[in-house]
């Protein structure tokens, strides 16, 4: 049984919002981001996150998840699973009713994660200049449940895209693939009519918090 008083994560923040991508999106959302991250992508909207944080417990850290009237949780980060006290926060978290999500970059083991969970894995694109540390290893681990994302900078990010959707049959593997447009680097149009064009079976999705409220932590 997991010691809640005893195992502590290093936090950058906790907050209630609305969902803005994903399987969730538009769910009332209490959000649990993690502080570090092994990866440094080019687009990267979260490097405050890199550093600093509050250290909590996991008694703590589910104290300030019921502050709030929502269901959903996501963990996310920087990394969150470069904390290897993620794992059982994210059981506590299930354990306690939420329906609960994890947003990963993909670079680390996702196979102990507690089934209960979504993990939305965010494999990296070469205009990410992180391509290179993708786990490919995780795809087999994931499931129905699981869902991929593509964050799209160019057509070179969207031939690879699309070729890894077909090499890895990630729409008969998982329950969602997702192409996402880099905010104010792709417009999504463009991206909507590739997507049209090619025929592809993912879903299209834009980050729905950045147009409610901008590129702005916290919300």
């Amino acid at each position: 049984m997991t010691d809640l008083t005893a195992e502590s994560l290093r936090i950058t923040e906790i907050f209630y919002s609305l969902q803005g991508e994903a399987r969730e999106s538009g769910y009332p959302t209490v959000f649990v981001r993690l502080t570090g991250c092994p990866l440094r992508c080019t687009y990267c909207d979260s490097e405050y996150a890199f550093h600093g944080g509050e250290r909590m417990t996991l008694a703590q850290i589910l104290q300030q998840v019921q502050s709030h009237p929502a269901r959903h949780v996501c963990v996310s980060g920087g990394e969150p699973l470069a904390q290897p006290n993620c794992l059982p926060l994210l059981t506590a978290l299930c354990d306690a009713g939420y329906r609960v999500s994890l947003e990963t970059g993909g670079a680390m083991p996702v196979e102990q994660v507690d089934p209960r969970v979504s993990r939305v894995v965010d494999l990296k694109t070469p205009a990410s200049g992180e391509q290179h540390r993708n786990r490919m290893e995780n795809i087999d681990a994931l499931n129905e449940r699981d869902q991929v994302k593509f964050v799209i900078c160019d057509r070179a990010d969207f031939d690879w895209a699309s070729f890894a959707v077909d090499r890895y049959r990630l729409t008969e593997r998982v329950g969602e693939v997702l192409f996402s447009p880099s905010y104010e680097q792709l417009k999504p149009r463009q991206l909507a009519e590739w997507i049209l064009e090619a025929g592809l079976p993912v879903r299209m999705q834009l980050q729905m918090h950045k147009l409610l409220w901008g590129d702005i932590p916290g919300v």
